[in-house]
């Protein structure tokens, strides 16, 4: 775990403590002294810190109850966070470890962890002054953008590929007035055209290629080891997640090492980083199993549409985060994650396919004995069951149609 340690050296282009810095060269940036998403060098862009805080430094609720943690006292909030960590004990036993817990981002005020970026980035985007946001999105980037662009007052721009996202979350997107259009490709090409965009200084990019926006997501991280530690006594061994363009693994990692910075977590209470894709979609699996850089895929197909990506830009940062934390990435099957969407459902716990994903590959690794009987795992559920009704209505019953009648009504619920 030598990859742990951050610098503690603060270079002069720190405002406030706060800077940006090349993930791959070490160069520094000024954080808000012109737009800016990666180094000169192309590479990715994380925010440092002169000091980083340990739990006592926290007060408050949600999101901004990390203000120490994060670039500004406060954002554009609605407010987000403080999601329920489930117990799930008829899944703790069948699957097989000594506890289970589930985090469900979906309860987030949009339906998705991508709020938690959002309250960060368009607070950045006010600092900046810039005029217009935009993102690419499989939908819920989208559903978020733009619930808080209209919160703060801003234009949006929403990139989706067409016929590719869940009605869900493009009624959201077009109810909180962002300009929806539609590409005739996947989510890699939506992503190529907006930073195109602003690159151009035409918009705001707010997808996780914005190093603010995972500022805001890895306050997951905090929440998950200050309630585990409070309900179990200790901090959880594993946290299984699905991953798409990779952001909330990155951001998790970066939260490990921050906290292991102000001595507030040792290197050996750093939980393990498990990524679950889907069988159609599983760039990083193939990187982590083969032991090689990520490659891009130009065609990806999965009904888990929020991971449907093919080539995630926050890889560099989360492949390592992997690797460091001794954790693995697993791939598992659409057939795979509608089962564990319906054992979440059992419950009680409603979530759309992609969340679902970190379900099936735990019950994946513990059948191969990768996981262990003995370790606390948390599995992070991203999405709401509502953000893909039509994905839940397949996995769910079906309807019974019955006659206008009471007695025709128990007759029926008594057949076998």
């Amino acid at each position: 775990m030598a990859n742990l340690q951050l610098s503690k050296h603060v270079p002069p282009e720190a405002a406030d403590g706060i800077w940006l810095e090349c993930i791959e060269t070490g160069e520094t940036y000024a954080p808000f002294d012109g737009v800016r998403y990666t180094s000169d060098a192309d590479g990715l862009l994380e925010v440092r810190y002169a000091e980083y805080p340990t739990f006592d430094a926290f007060s408050g609720s949600g999101v901004w109850r990390y203000a120490a943690a994060l670039p500004f006292d406060d954002g554009v909030s609605l407010p987000e966070g403080a999601t329920p960590l489930y117990y799930a004990p008829r899944l703790e036993n069948d699957i097989g470890v000594r506890t289970l817990r589930i985090k469900h981002e979906g309860m987030n005020p949009t339906g998705s962890f991508k709020d938690r970026g959002m309250t960060v980035g368009v607070r950045v985007a006010q600092e900046l002054g810039v005029e217009r946001l935009v993102c690419a999105s499989t939908g819920n980037t989208s559903a978020a953008l733009a619930a808080y662009g209209a919160r703060a007052g801003m234009e949006t721009l929403v990139l989706l590929p067409a016929g590719k996202v869940a009605a869900g979350k493009v009624a959201q997107a077009s109810l909180h007035g962002a300009r929806i259009l539609e590409v005739d490709g996947n989510f890699d090409d939506c992503l190529d055209i907006v930073r195109d965009l602003a690159d151009r200084g035409e918009a705001y990019l707010l997808n996780s290629l914005n190093p603010f926006r995972l500022e805001g997501q890895k306050t997951i991280g905090h929440e998950i080891l200050e309630r585990h530690y409070r309900d179990e006594g200790r901090f959880p061994d594993r946290i299984v997640l699905p991953v798409g363009n990779a952001g909330n693994t990155s951001a998790l990692y970066k939260t490990f090492r921050e906290l292991v910075a102000s001595g507030a977590l040792t290197p050996e209470e750093v939980p393990k980083l498990t990524g679950v894709q889907a069988e159609g979609a599983a760039p990083i699996v193939e990187a982590i199993e083969s032991d090689e850089p990520v490659r891009r895929w130009d065609e990806v197909e999965t009904k888990a549409t929020a991971i449907r990506i093919g080539n995630p830009v926050n890889a560099p940062k989360a492949v390592p985060g992997i690797r460091e934390t001794n954790g693995t990435a697993v791939a598992v099957s659409d057939r795979e994650i509608t089962q564990a969407q319906r054992d979440l459902a059992g419950e009680g716990i409603g979530v759309e396919p992609a969340s679902a994903a970190s379900v099936a590959g735990l019950r994946k690794l513990r059948k191969q004995d990768i996981v262990q009987s003995d370790e606390d795992v948390v599995c992070l559920t991203t999405g709401h069951l509502l953000k893909d009704p039509d994905a839940a209505a397949v996995a769910g019953n079906d309807p019974e149609p019955v006659p206008n009648d009471t007695d025709a009504v128990l007759a029926h619920v008594s057949e076998e």
